[in-house]
This record gives C-alpha cells, structure tokens and sequence, in this order.
C-alpha cells in the first residue's frame, strides 16, 4: 500500500496524518491554518511533494445517521478545489466519532484546554486515517463507543 495523507478538515485549523510506507500504522502529523483556503491547499501539495504521498484520505464528516449535512458538503467541496492541484486520488472516509474520540484520549492523557485545540485535529485525522488503513487491509471495523 502506499503512503497516505489524512486530513481532518475544518473552516479554522486542518489536521494532518500520515500513513507508513507500508500503509499500516498512521500518525499525527501536523494542524495548517485554514483561514486561507489557498494557502491551506498550498501547503497541503507541498505535504503530498516532500512526503511522497500517493493517496489523500479526506474525513467525512457524517450525521449519526449517515447522511450528509453542511459541514460535509464543505468538506466535500474543499476536497474538489484540492483535487486539480494534485495527480494523485482523494477519497472521502466516514470520521464520525474521530474528534470526540481524539478529544477523550486528550483529556484522559491530562492534557490542558489550551494545548487541546492544538493537538486535537491532527489527533483525529490519525484516528480515522487508522481506520481507514485497517479496513484496507482487511481488519474488521470497530466502532468508537460514543458515551
């Protein structure tokens, strides 16, 4: 498998993972600033350069129910805009229960509000990236357990 870029998309901050070469195991990797639409797409093509990326795992945003609501038409619409600036295949993936499960193990591990909001993004693109990297490989799903 080859290596794969996760990205937790939000109008603030965008959350970045990467995958191993070997596509098992993800990681975080860094939060980009999003208020510039143009300099977040810049800097995610530079990642997919420098890393030698061959694939973008977008997160999905999802209703309990599955269906799309505003904040995934924006991620969607943000994955088109990326999509021409790249030769390589973005696809969206389900992240529902991404961010609450980063901001547990955050809060678990003692971690302050503060330095929260600066690891949380990054932290859930590598949650769902994670997923998204066993399911390819054959590993059953688990489903976060939202309580």
């Amino acid at each position: 498998m080859a290596r794969t870029l996760g990205i937790d998309y939000g109008e603030k901050r965008i959350g970045l993972a990467l995958s191993d070469a070997t596509g098992t195991v993800a990681t975080p990797y860094r939060v980009i600033d999003a208020t510039s639409r143009k300099a977040a797409i810049r800097n995610i093509v530079e990642c997919v350069a420098e890393l030698g990326i061959e694939r973008i795992v977008i997160g999905l945003p999802l209703r309990m129910d599955g269906t799309q609501g505003p904040s995934a038409e924006k991620t969607l619409a943000f994955a088109e805009q990326l999509k021409p600036e790249l030769t390589i295949p973005v696809e969206a993936w389900d992240e529902r229960f991404s961010t609450m499960t980063a901001e547990n193990a955050l809060i678990e591990g003692g971690t302050r509000r503060a330095k929260r909001k600066q690891h949380v993004d990054k932290l859930a693109a590598q949650i769902f990236l994670q997923h998204y990297l066993d399911v390819q490989a054959g590993i059953p799903p688990t489903i976060p357990d939202p309580s």
